[in-house]
């Protein structure tokens, strides 16, 4: 069955299937979400809002097609993350149109997405390596310890919007690579290209009911969240939605790692290449239109460059060009993913006066914003105070809030008040400032003259305070530890009677 079905109720809508088994169904809800394409703000398919019981039967399928996927050999269990990748590459540009339809960003983007999300899938390839136990000899007199890795059972990925193809893919290749099972639920808002991830791993080989798919959204997540035979939860999205998943999850005697939301800080020194900073915060600000949790959303300059920092943003940010993705015309930001949103975000310029800030550039008044696409084009707050709404809430778009200060230590003080810590990265030329900086600022993830401070495959994604509740971390050799459970196992032979009267030559090794 294809992974779309065309139904009466909706003449020349396609209305998704979810994935079960091996195979595409048809769910049997009376709950219906709606994709829209961002650019155009018109209805491109409808989603099936799966009910209780089918979430359950899936959880169901994945834990019986457990054993045998466990059991198959490592090296077998990636070969086919190897087809996987092959026809990835294969399909990639067909991928990529999928993301910008139904999410709204720039085809350069969606390429680059789902390029670092083939990279995950490369990483897991490595999974021969990367399950390697420990052993050690002799521990104590004629005893021998050694760790074996183990997968954990059924693991459940929750995915936003934002990122429709690569976080999906920051999960599920590593978890069945260790010999789990698992169900991607994936943001109701853009479905399509899970799907079709789904479509190219069955393809690759994938044995049903060891990898699934469900849509859906609270019903579904609650589902899973509570449901006795899901083992390990993998989320990402807003803060306040992971406490939630993580806090049930892990009440529910659940492993957790629940990514959240982020207010990322990028400090510029005066003694910072002006160009190369500007540039950088350009593209961590308004690339993706702001909507991922790495986006510089504060500008931190220090002393005299922030004046010719902020004149300078303000031209490239009035330069770019903001419009629909999908048709083929080149444009450098697309649309925010829903009206609603794209009215939030605009809501904070509306705020910046009366917070005591004041708008360099306004990003509503631009002319895709007059169309019926979900457009709010780059922004620019300057002045804006700690401890504002500005600096302090997770706006999730393309506006960039400036708040100047005197020193580093005062930048410093910036971030240790911010409740979140995702990722900051500094611009400067001094080692002493940038070593300062790595060292002392409020986040997991930092970056020395890097714009997007986002680590690749290889590393794991290390959000401090509000942007990560549990343990082990998403990617890198930390999501080789969340997806498996160690075993250490102590061993002492004793000699046998039957051997003590072995020939002693063959005994002492001379034979």
């Amino acid at each position: 069955m294809s992974t779309t079905t065309t139904t009466s109720s909706a003449p020349g809508l396609a209305t998704l299937s979810y994935l079960h088994a091996g195979k595409w169904v048809t769910s049997g809800t009376d709950r219906y979400g709606q994709v829209n394409n961002p650019s155009t703000g018109q209805a491109i398919a409808r989603v099936p809002l799966c009910t209780a019981d089918e979430v359950d039967a899936v959880v169901k399928t994945a834990h019986d097609a457990l054993p045998a996927w466990a059991a198959i050999p490592v090296v077998e269990r990636v070969r086919v993350l190897f087809k996987f990748r092959q026809i990835m590459n294969e399909r990639y540009e067909e991928l990529a149109k999928c993301v910008t339809r139904e999410h709204g960003k720039t085809l350069v983007e969606a390429r680059a997405s789902v390029q670092r999300g083939i990279e995950v899938v490369e990483f897991a390839c490595g999974a021969p390596s990367l399950l390697m136990g420990q052993s050690l000899g002799n521990i104590a007199r004629q005893v021998d310890a050694e760790t074996f890795r183990y997968p954990v059972g059924v693991c459940v990925g929750i995915t936003p919007f934002n990122f429709p193809a690569m976080v999906p893919l920051w999960m599920f290749p590593v978890a069945i690579a260790c010999g789990n099972t698992f169900v991607l639920k994936p943001s109701e808002r853009v479905p399509m290209s899970a799907n079709l991830l789904g479509e190219m791993l069955v393809a690759a080989g994938v044995p049903a009911g060891v990898f699934n798919i469900v849509h859906g959204d609270k019903v579904a997540v609650d589902t899973l969240l509570n449901h006795p035979l899901v083992r390990a939860i993998s989320f990402v999205g807003s803060t306040s939605i992971a406490k939630y998943v993580y806090e049930t999850g892990t009440k529910n005697g659940k492993r957790v790692q629940a990514a959240g939301g982020a207010k990322n800080h990028l400090l510029i020194m005066p003694d910072a290449d002006l160009d190369q900073a500007a540039s950088a915060l350009q593209a961590s600000a308004f690339g993706c239109a702001g909507e991922r949790c790495m986006a510089g959303s504060v500008a931190v300059p220090v002393g005299r460059i922030a004046q010719p920092l902020v004149e300078r943003l303000t031209k490239i940010g009035r330069d770019m060009k903001t419009g629909p993705t999908d048709t083929g015309d080149a444009v450098d930001m697309g649309p925010v993913i829903t009206r609603e949103h794209r009215d939030r975000v605009a809501s904070y310029l509306g705020i910046a006066s009366g917070e005591g800030a004041s708008v360099a550039l306004d990003g509503r008044d631009i002319p895709a914003a007059r169309g019926e696409g979900f457009f709010v084009g780059p922004s620019i707050v300057d002045h804006v105070k700690p401890g504002t709404r500005l600096a302090r809430d997770e706006i999730f778009g393309p506006l960039l809030s400036v708040v100047r200060v005197d020193s580093i230590e005062a930048a410093l003080e910036v971030g240790r008040n911010c409740q979140y810590g995702n990722g900051a990265s500094i611009f400067t030329k001094s080692g002493w400032a940038a070593r300062q900086f790595k060292h002392h600022f409020n986040a997991g993830m930092i970056g020395i003259n890097i714009g997007v401070p986002a680590p690749m495959a290889w590393f794991p994604f290390t959000g401090w305070n509000q942007s990560f509740f549990g343990d082990l971390h998403i990617q890198g050799t930390e999501s080789i530890q969340f997806y498996t459970q160690q075993k250490t196992i102590m061993t002492r032979w004793f000699e046998s009677a039957e051997e003590s009267h072995i020939d002693p030559v063959w005994r002492s090794g001379k034979a």
